[in-house]
């Protein structure tokens, strides 16, 4: 028996504050002005994508004590730019990063049931801990929780807001005053939770919403937070870029739903990609080159050289070798607020490992970082990469893609334009929405009530 043909899940991420948007390219536009986040959505929309997301920063990241110049400054509140983004689309799912360290059950559980309203059902949460106390001193408990708490009161907060989006009951009898008619109306239950985080008791003023609550994202690798995704995400956002590290990721997650008695479907595994597209592969593969070297200039080779060796390194030559001196080992102090910081291994390890590509390519600074730090996935003509695309999918390396364009905010124009038509064409991407909500789009169905304590990772 031949297997089902998949049908590829695609979502557009909003390229908002970083170092890889092109910003210095004539067709790039601003990254706060609100018609940028309506085209980038309107595009999405037109090309039938299940969602749009927008990810989170609580705080300007700083480098060697000043604001990180090479991102443009500035991030709007991401509840209000989507209940803005639910008024002007009808159909695309509208998803944020919502950090649970430093925000109130109460508050987020209402702020999403209420733009799941808004929406008609579309709302979805990627849930986040924060993991620095620098970011922690824009707000009351600043530098309060250690990291294993912060872990422990994101277990807490999702389960708390569940029990809140959960405490609305079905249908009741009552009868209506003026005309004595008996009327189903739904009725506010009490909550009850106390736990060494939250002490919380009342009634949730928010009737339950179309979904019964948002569409849980979670992005992570790690032990826990895989596990967390099988135990309660709809969705992970996966890193893995290429076949063999997506299929391994896939099958190891998807390995975990049955003992939480969940099926194959209910969890959606959703690598971050690039793309770069040309009229022959050959002209792509240029224009990704070119992108790359916008990308990583010399002072962004620099700062992103201080990252790892965690010096002040403004005075390095990035056409030059690799610095002489090693890594600074400890405490990271000329980075702050910037996640990728966390993310090395070993400092002096990663440091001898790229001098000896360095070596070997004979590389300068610059080209070293735009070495190791690419992250085009998908370079090609059109029909090349919906072939990629599918190709990833119907093995089992992914379920659809989250894909970032490096341009704000006419990037996914092209995408929409050319790819998606040949995605049709092959029966793998849908020609207009089957459903309402979110949940429809992507094929999770309806809700289940609270699940109980689970791990929670960023």
């Amino acid at each position: 028996m031949s297997k089902p043909v998949k049908q590829i899940h695609l979502a557009a991420h909003f390229p908002g504050v970083n170092n890889t948007t092109v910003w210095s390219d004539p067709a790039a536009g601003s990254q706060i002005d609100f018609s940028s986040f309506v085209h980038l959505a309107r595009t999405a929309e037109r090309a039938k994508f299940d969602f749009l997301f927008l990810a989170e920063g609580l705080r300007l990241r700083e480098q060697n004590g000043e604001i990180y110049d090479l991102d443009v400054v500035g991030r709007p509140d991401t509840f209000t730019v989507l209940a803005a983004l639910a008024a002007v689309t009808d159909r695309l799912g509208l998803a944020g990063t919502i950090n649970s360290t430093f925000n109130e059950p109460y508050e987020v559980a209402r702020q999403f049931a209420s733009l799941d309203h808004l929406s008609a059902g579309r709302a979805a949460w990627n849930v986040v801990t924060s993991w620095d106390a620098f970011t922690g001193e824009n707000f009351r408990r600043g530098g309060f929780l250690a990291q294993p708490d912060r872990y422990d009161r994101a277990r807490q907060f999702l389960t708390a807001t569940w029990e809140l989006f959960d405490s609305w009951r079905g249908d009741e009898i009552v009868a209506d005053k003026e005309s004595g008619v008996f009327l189903r109306e739904p009725h506010p239950g009490r909550f009850d939770h106390h736990v060494s985080q939250f002490d919380i008791t009342g009634r949730f003023d928010v009737p339950r919403s179309p979904q019964g609550g948002p569409v849980i994202f979670q992005a992570g690798d790690s032990e826990a937070g895989r596990e967390f995704a099988a135990s309660a995400a709809d969705a992970i956002f996966s890193r893995h870029g290429t076949l063999e590290a997506g299929r391994a990721f896939y099958a190891d997650v998807k390995g975990r739903l049955a003992r939480y008695g969940r099926s194959h479907d209910e969890l959606k595994i959703l690598p971050g990609v690039t793309f770069v597209l040309g009229d022959t592969d050959a002209d792509a593969q240029e224009r990704a080159d070119l992108i790359r070297r916008q990308q990583v200039s010399g002072q962004t080779a620099i700062r992103l050289l201080e990252q790892l060796w965690n010096r002040d390194l403004s005075d390095h030559d990035p056409d030059g070798p690799l610095p002489a001196i090693d890594p600074l080992v400890g405490e990271h102090t000329v980075a702050q607020g910037r996640a990728s910081v966390r993310h090395h291994r070993d400092p002096l390890e990663v440091a001898a490992e790229w001098r000896a590509i360095a070596e070997a390519k004979k590389l300068s600074t610059r080209e070293l970082i735009i070495e190791v730090t690419g992250r085009q996935t998908f370079i090609g003509t059109p029909a090349r990469i919906a072939e990629q695309l599918n190709e990833f999918v119907q093995t089992d390396a992914s379920d659809g893609f989250i894909l970032v364009p490096h341009l704000t905010p006419g990037g996914l124009d092209e995408f929409a334009d050319t790819v998606v038509p040949l995605l049709q064409e092959r029966g793998v991407f849908r020609t207009e929405y089957a459903g309402e909500t979110l949940r429809d789009h992507l094929g999770l169905g309806a809700r289940r009530p609270a699940r109980g304590t689970v791990e929670v990772h960023s």
